[in-house]
């Protein structure tokens, strides 16, 4: 039976334990069919959690060095010797900035469900059908509601469905701009804005952020200067600074941009992960203001849809036009599933889950990250990590990347020629919080490198 060991060189316990067995297998010590200790008698043996154990067995299996037998535990694989391969260990991606999937909900059943139920409704099999641009009514009527306490007094004619923010952002600047035309924003921003503006040849603008967001006084001067023909916002958690606008500066923007004629788009997918309810531009300035509500970032990004909120039921109308000659409709049968989750309360049981456990994850960074600076959310997918000043953010994101873990960096989302050098942690993707807790590990350890040899301790 083989004697468990720990390889020091590893850059994570639970693969110490992986690389220790795979070149026991390699040098002969054990032998195919052999079986191993159980967990718990290595985690002893190795002065380890079990579950640091249970991360090397799953992996070990992943590598096709080990197979589990059900009843009588996991055993060397039956590989022809030289068979069993070098695999370089999976990247922990903290780059992709979507919602964590909670342990107390299970889209494996919520999904066939949901669609077995609207399908089998009198009207279930409209939802195959072509529909039109707009949304079906019961759809944006549902949409309505779920908005209600973000915009009062919504009404479903000023909503359109759409098959996602990306697609929605994209056709209300083919609706409002043309070649050539500026965009405000944040001097950090949405890349998906960054790409939409290259798409359609649109110049952006930078403003002026603060730990709040964008600085009212740095829109008016370029108004005043410039002006652009529409002004970009995410107002609650941006993406990627984390900062939620004050209703005050919310309603100073609002009011700049209407005294300059000109049109706010409000990106606001991340509201409903927050406790406390700030008014959104939308309510404050409903006339001049054009309101994306997203589900990927509250429930999953499969459910590809999202709600637009225009200024009037005529610009609605528009912007079904824009989006009928690119996408034509939003999916009618997610589209469907979504109302019915909105309405039996199953996207909101969702949400809390997801913000519930964001909040875990952040208090795990917390303690992981100590005293090294970062702006957060408590509720939020991300935080936001200035570095520090002998570190330029694309080299410490390459530098996490070679010791397996993805992060973006600051030039990603920089309208600026000089950003500051900082990198966006999306705690989301992880998929669980042991494999978060490996990728936090690693930064806080790369970013306290000095500079000085930092090469070769890498």
């Amino acid at each position: 039976m083989w004697k468990p060991r720990l390889l020091e060189s590893a850059r994570m316990k639970y693969l110490g334990i992986v690389e220790a067995l795979e070149a026991d297998i390699r040098s002969g010590m054990v032998m195919p069919g052999e079986r191993l200790p159980p967990q718990r008698a290595i985690a002893e043996a190795l002065g380890v959690d079990l579950t640091t154990v249970t991360r090397a067995f799953n992996e070990a299996r992943r590598r096709g060095l080990v197979q589990a037998q059900a009843g009588r535990g996991t055993f060397i694989s039956e590989a022809p010797e030289g068979e069993t391969s070098q695999h370089a260990p999976l990247l922990i991606d903290l780059s992709m900035n979507i919602p964590p999937q909670p342990a107390g909900i299970d889209f494996r059943k919520l999904f066939p469900q949901g669609i077995s139920a609207v399908l089998g409704t009198p009207r279930g099999l409209l939802c195959l059908h072509y529909q039109e641009s707009t949304g079906a009514e019961p759809d944006r009527q549902a949409a309505a509601g779920w908005l209600a306490d973000r915009i009062k007094g919504v009404t479903s004619d000023r909503i359109v469905v759409t098959s996602g923010a990306q697609s929605a952002l994209f056709a209300i600047c083919d609706t409002l701009l043309g070649h050539g035309d500026t965009v405000a924003t944040g001097a950090m921003t949405y890349p998906g804005l960054k790409a939409v503006a290259f798409q359609k040849g649109l110049a952006l603008a930078p403003l002026e952020m603060d730990a709040q967001g964008i600085l009212p006084d740095a829109l008016e001067r370029l108004c005043r200067e410039r002006p652009p023909k529409a002004v970009y916002v995410i107002p609650s958690i941006d993406n990627p600074t984390t900062a939620t606008l004050p209703q005050e500066r919310r309603r100073a923007l609002a009011g700049i941009a209407r005294k300059h004629g000109i049109p706010i788009v409000e990106d606001d997918p991340y509201a409903p992960l927050r406790p406390e309810q700030t008014p959104s531009i939308a309510e404050l300035a409903p006339d001049i203001t054009w309101h994306i509500a997203t589900l990927s970032k509250c429930a999953t990004p499969a459910l590809r849809v999202a709600y637009v909120v225009a200024p009037s039921a005529t610009g609605a109308l528009r912007l079904a036009g824009a989006l009928r000659a690119t996408v034509l409709m939003a999916p009618p049968l997610l589209s469907s599933l979504a109302s019915r989750w909105v309405s039996d309360g199953t996207l909101h049981a969702i949400t809390q889950a997801i913000r519930a456990e964001n909040a875990e994850r952040q208090k795990l960074a917390a303690a992981i990250l100590g005293d090294i600076f970062y702006a957060a959310d408590p509720h939020g997918h991300h935080l936001w990590l200035p570095l520090p000043s002998h570190w330029r953010a694309n080299d410490f994101a390459e530098y996490a990347d070679r010791a397996g873990v993805s992060i973006v960096p600051s030039s990603a989302f920089a309208t600026v020629a000089h950003p500051i050098e900082a990198v966006r942690i999306s705690l989301g993707v992880a998929p669980d919080r042991g494999e978060l807790e490996d990728g936090l590990t690693q930064l806080a350890n790369l970013i306290a490198q000095p500079s000085i040899g930092i090469r070769a301790v890498v």
